[in-house]
C-alpha cells in the first residue's frame, strides 16, 4: 500500500468517525473509523521511513582527472591578444 492508500484510509476513517450518524446493529462506526485512521497513520510513518532509507547518493564512478599536458587557456579578453 502506498502513500495514497494510507491517506485514503485516514480520510475514510475520519468520515466514519466525525461525519456520519448511521446506526448499525453490532457495528460501532466510530470505532471502525478510529481503527482506520490509526492504520493509515502507521502506514504513512512506515512508508516515509522506508522512502527515507531508499534515498542513497551514489558518488560518480569515473574519477575526474586533470591532464597537466593540455594547457588551459584563459578567456578573459586580455590574454588572447585582444586589447593589447
Amino acid at each position: 500500500m502506498g502513500l495514497g492508500g494510507c491517506i485514503i484510509l485516514i480520510a475514510v476513517g475520519a468520515i466514519l468517525t466525525f461525519a456520519t450518524d448511521w446506526d448499525m446493529q453490532g457495528v460501532n462506526l466510530d470505532l471502525v473509523g478510529i481503527i482506520l485512521m490509526i492504520v493509515g497513520l502507521i502506514g504513512v510513518s512506515t512508508f516515509s521511513s522506508i522512502a527515507r532509507r531508499r534515498r542513497v547518493v551514489v558518488p560518480p564512478t569515473t574519477p575526474v582527472v586533470d591532464d597537466p599536458a593540455v594547457p588551459h587557456h584563459r578567456r578573459d579578453g586580455y590574454s588572447d591578444g585582444y586589447g593589447v
